[in-house]
């Protein structure tokens, strides 16, 4: 083996960031000012630097990106293929991904997109296959987990819960059904309250039951 042989493979952080906005799921993007794939649009992240924690450094990215900290951060996976990073040598991406409650204000170079949009963009590197990637693993786990608590206020309707499952699934749900098994899983807390300022019958505003981990597979800051 060559005695520069680790020396040529580097480490990076790559994110993804999903928030529910106008009741569609969206996610932020980087436009990339220099080659390769100049002006390409592609997933947040950047270099490891040494010394650096890997879920750290995608806290700061995401920050960067949407100037919120997650409530819930997951390591996705890790992207290795010798020939994922065109030519620049040999880049092993770490991918974290996480929600936030909303898309946060501008922020130059980045933009969010309906997840529906990037599905058919070309993205820079092979970031199109991590994002697929990603938001198939999202849909799978939302219906089990509290992850949807992420994009979500401290206190919160079923009605808006339902939504976000719908956003995230990409489909309606039946909201008798979807009342019904939510409350029978028992993840969800009746607080007493009710939302104010409704035209109709206020409706009951609920919280997650905080002693339930957002999933098995969560991760924090300083994992």
């Amino acid at each position: 083996m060559p005695s520069n042989f680790y020396g040529q493979v580097e480490l990076a952080v790559s994110t993804l960031i999903f928030a529910v906005h106008d009741g569609e799921l969206v996610t932020p993007l980087v436009r990339r000012n220099r080659e390769p794939f100049f002006h390409r649009w592609a997933l947040p992240g950047g270099p490891l630097e040494p010394g650096k924690d890997l879920a750290a450094t995608a806290v700061a990215v995401m920050d960067h990106a949407t100037g919120f900290t997650p409530r819930y951060l997951e390591q996705l996976y890790a992207f290795g293929s010798p020939t994922r990073s065109a030519g620049q040598g040999h880049v092993v991406s770490v991918v974290y991904w996480a929600a936030v409650p909303e898309i946060g204000a501008p922020v130059d170079g980045v933009q969010w997109f309906p997840v529906d949009e990037v599905t058919a963009m070309p993205l820079a590197f092979d970031h199109s296959v991590i994002f697929s990637y990603a938001l198939q693993r999202l849909r799978r786990k939302i219906p089990y987990t509290r992850i949807a608590h992420s994009f979500l206020p401290a206190e919160f309707t079923l009605a808006q819960l339902r939504a976000v499952h719908e956003a995230v699934l990409g489909e309606k749900l039946n909201p008798a059904n979807f009342n019904r098994q939510t409350l029978a899983r028992g993840a969800v807390i009746d607080t007493g309250r009710r939302l104010e300022n409704t035209p109709y019958r206020p409706p009951k505003l609920y919280r997650y039951d905080d002693s339930l981990a957002y999933s098995p597979d969560a991760a924090t800051p300083h994992d």
